[in-house]
């Protein structure tokens, strides 16, 4: 029987694995960790959010300068697909009001449960604990595991390592090494989905760290003349900034520290004021009262976001016309992004120009990659699983024709 061993134990090797064991090839399914899907199920808390149900055209734009790489992977498995997959798997979606896709129930365990159960009932060997350390000199492949090294040799290898975010749960990049000394070409790995570091003064950390930033509008343009603009909450960190609108900016803002060495964000904490009715309120007279006790019965501006104003509006604070410039348009200056260990997911890795249609990399016959070890990013939504998913499946079709030809 023809063996394929897929390496990596996250949703883009389980699809892989599901491809292949359905056809009758014998898979080894190897995982560092002692479990099966960690970083999967990690990802469902606080609801699991399989894919998106916006028109094809936009879903894919999403992938940013790597569309025209992943639109192929997407048109063999998109988010239809996805939803179908998980009905067959006895689960039922449903669409929230964003438009994000999650099970009925918003929870991970379960879906991952039912999927493993098809995998073993399909013939899937799960190999835990064993840490993929390269090649032999015979071409087999090395595992660190309890009892020792192992070797393999298997028809077929698919690679499906993750990028380097969440290292606790088994991302943590250790095979970028191992493929260039395979002269296989590796884009650097980058934080994405990620917070940044702000030089907050340490009054303002101290009273606000962990205090959330609701309904501001972040506005940002890079030095390519680019611009971003979108509604959302952001969290402030001791270290800077966190939450759902600054991830969606990370890609743009990330490059920019890059390239020009630091970056500035804009924030409206007034979207629903125009600028002119915030003057017409901050210029009644403040009387006796403090400046945030006028902010907060004039303009509703209270709390943390007066904190921000103090911290990098402090010159405008007693003038109405500026403070309302500053409500409706805040510079924040962004020194860097958080470490790759704590993003979301990462930019970089195997270039697609070492694959070729199958994912297969076209100086090593029998090698595959798929997953987030691959050169793209997405936004948080749905797209990092659905991309995953897809190719896996690629991956794995493109195995299961290479073992049968």
């Amino acid at each position: 029987m023809k063996t394929v061993a897929v390496i990596g134990g996250g949703p883009a090797g389980l699809m892989a694995a599901e491809v292949l064991s359905q056809h009758g090839i014998h898979v080894d399914l190897y995982e560092a960790k002692p479990s099966i899907g960690r970083k999967f199920l990690v990802a469902g808390n606080g609801g699991m959010n399989l894919t998106h149900s916006e028109p094809f055209e936009s879903f894919v734009a999403r992938y940013g300068s790597r569309s025209g790489k992943v639109q192929p992977l997407l048109e063999a498995f998109g988010p239809d697909d996805v939803r179908a997959w998980c009905h067959e798997l006895g689960v039922e979606t449903i669409v929230g009001v964003s438009g994000r896709v999650f099970p009925r129930d918003m929870k991970a365990f379960p879906l991952l449960q039912k999927w493993l159960q098809r995998l073993r009932d399909s013939g899937v060997n799960f190999q835990t604990r064993h840490c993929w350390q390269g090649w032999h000199q015979d071409g087999s492949l090395l595992f660190e595991t309890p009892a020792g090294l192992r070797s393999t040799q298997p028809d077929a290898v698919i690679l499906t390592l993750g990028g380097a975010s969440w290292p606790k749960l088994g991302s943590d990049g250790i095979w970028v090494p191992l493929l260039q000394q395979q002269r296989i070409d590796v884009a650097a790995l980058q934080p994405s989905n990620c917070g940044f570091d702000v030089n907050w003064s340490d009054h303002f950390r101290d009273r606000n760290a962990g205090e959330p930033l609701k309904s501001v509008v972040l506005k940002f343009t890079n030095s390519a003349g680019t611009t971003f603009e979108r509604q959302g909450s952001c969290v402030i960190t001791r270290n800077g900034l966190e939450g759902s609108v600054i991830y969606a900016a990370s890609a743009l803002i990330r490059d920019e520290i890059a390239a020009h060495g630091s970056a500035t964000i804009n924030l409206d904490l007034a979207p629903d004021r125009t600028l002119e009715k915030l003057v017409e309120r901050l210029a009644i007279p403040q009387g006796s009262r403090s400046l945030s006790s006028h902010l907060r019965s004039k303009v509703n501006i209270k709390g943390v976001q007066t904190g921000v104003l103090r911290e990098f509006a402090a010159e405008s604070l007693n003038e109405p016309t500026q403070l309302a410039r500053a409500i409706k348009n805040l510079s924040i200056p962004i020194v860097a992004a958080r470490p790759i260990a704590e993003s979301i997911s990462t930019a970089g890795g195997v270039c697609f120009e070492e694959l070729n249609e199958n994912l297969m990399i076209k100086s090593n016959p029998g090698l595959f990659c798929a997953g987030e070890m691959l050169d793209w990013e997405a936004p948080t939504g749905g797209y990092l699983l659905t991309a995953c998913f897809a190719s896996g499946r690629v991956a794995g079709q493109g195995a299961l024709a290479r073992v049968n030809a």
